[in-house]
């Protein structure tokens, strides 16, 4: 495990940074940039990497500047803040479920948020805030019964992922009927979302996600990840510790379920993300913590370039983005339980 640095302010709040952690993040967050300068650079009207640069500096000219603010920019920002929130809420819930396999993907977290802006396409005919707001909803209501239904003298791993696995089951049949009462256009509109795309997306989609992520990611990246790095040693040692035990875990999981809602909200539940992101960076980081900023800045570097790898893969046509994290994550999925079953944990 790879020693500490303590940074102390005036106030007397401190920070854990561990070297290797923080210099994955760092490393995952300049590859998720340089990637955004190369996609808002394609498409039918390319430009070089350094006219990119100079527009988002404000010195582009009006036609680069039209089409990198009012075009491809909103569509960038939204896979780096969705990858990132989705990411994020991933290492929480497998943090608190002590498993690789908790994620929202699998858990029905991100099928609840589904439900509830399915409802609103379906029934209400909204988008923007009106389809935000729905899957938050939807989201909230699924974290609250998963929790009530795993709830038993605490919220234990194995019992969170096999009620997660249950709801995730009925969701998908409630989603299923939730389309055949749709007229032939909502529905269409509805399947693509489903699949996980980022095409059109506006500023308007974005500012949700990001108004969310503005006071949700510091509270869990400066105020939980102290307790849940302790929680990881057991109920009973981080109770001796000093931890609040049963508050740190309901302010993890209503912190991820907001962010994997909102984030699904942008860009429909793209499948893999916040499973995978976390696992790969606590490889690469080799610390066994919950890796929290590592985990947000390899989701934010994983979306935007499956995104751009969508764009790009066949000629003429664009994929949903999660046609291509399915694919790659469903792999993943598998190369991972084919392990845990070599190492004799499955």
């Amino acid at each position: 495990m790879t020693r500490a640095t303590v940074l102390r302010t005036a106030g007397g709040f401190s920070v854990r940074l561990r070297p290797r952690p923080v210099a994955v993040g760092v490393a995952c967050a300049l590859v998720a940039l340089v990637v955004a300068v190369f996609a808002i650079g394609g498409g039918d009207y390319p430009m070089s990497p350094a006219a990119v640069v100079r527009t988002l500096l404000g010195q582009g000219t009006p036609a680069d500047t039209f089409i990198v603010e009012q075009v491809r920019l909103p569509r960038v920002l939204t896979a780096l803040l969705a990858g990132g929130a989705l990411a994020l809420s991933g290492a929480a819930f497998q943090a608190l479920a002590r498993n690789p396999l908790g994620s929202p993907d699998l858990l029905g977290f991100t099928q609840g948020a589904a439900a509830g802006a399915l409802t609103v396409i379906v029934v209400i005919g909204g988008g923007g805030f009106v389809l935000a707001g729905g899957a938050v909803a939807g989201g909230l209501v699924t974290g609250a019964v998963i929790y009530l239904l795993a709830w038993r003298d605490g919220l234990h791993g194995n019992r969170l992922i096999l009620v997660g696995i249950g709801v995730y089951a009925i969701l998908t049949g409630i989603n299923g009927y939730l389309l055949t009462r749709a007229n032939i256009p909502d529905a269409a509109r509805a399947i693509l979302w489903l699949t996980g795309t980022l095409d059109g997306r506006g500023w308007g989609d974005l500012a949700p996600l990001l108004a969310v992520m503005v006071v949700v990611v510091p509270v869990v990246l400066l105020g939980c990840a102290r307790g849940l790095r302790i929680l990881e040693m057991g109920d009973d040692a981080a109770t001796a510790l000093g931890v609040r035990v049963d508050a740190v875990r309901l302010a993890l999981l209503a912190a991820a379920v907001l962010l994997s809602a909102l984030a699904a909200a942008a860009t429909g539940p793209v499948a893999f993300v916040a499973l995978t992101s976390p696992q790969l960076a606590r490889r690469l980081t080799r610390d066994p913590g919950p890796n929290l900023l590592p985990s947000l800045c390899m989701g934010a570097a994983l979306l935007v370039t499956a995104d751009l790898a969508a764009q790009r893969l066949i000629p003429g046509h664009q994929l949903p983005v999660g046609v291509v994290t399915g694919v790659l994550g469903g792999a993943y999925l598998v190369g991972l339980l084919a392990a845990r079953r070599r190492a004799g944990r499955l």
